[in-house]
């Protein structure tokens, strides 16, 4: 019995990752706005100054709003803060268990 309780409790949790990605990344894909970077203003500055200035080098991924690159970058910061949370906390517990 436990077993099936077990199976459940998976595809519920394996339902809600789904949820939470498809929350997150339909957004990304169908909400186009006018929102922008740093980047656009220093393209901007950089053909004012030379005109005739081509880019070197072209996005991989076209994103459908420019507050997508804000997004992914708050994304990547959090991702970062949790990473070295996670290491100082777990160098402090491995600290304190070795004062035992």
């Amino acid at each position: 019995m436990s077993e099936n309780k077990s199976k459940s409790v998976f595809k519920k949790n394996i339902i809600l990752i789904i949820v939470i990605l498809l929350i997150g990344v339909a957004p990304l894909l169908f909400i186009k706005s006018e929102f922008g970077g740093s980047d656009g203003e220093g393209e901007e500055m950089i053909k004012t100054i030379k005109p005739d200035y081509e880019p070197w080098a072209k996005s991989l991924i076209e994103l459908p709003g420019s507050e997508t690159e804000s997004l992914l970058f708050a994304l990547q910061a959090a991702i970062g803060a949790g990473v070295v949370g996670y290491v100082l906390g777990y160098f402090k517990g491995e600290r304190k268990n070795a004062d035992r």
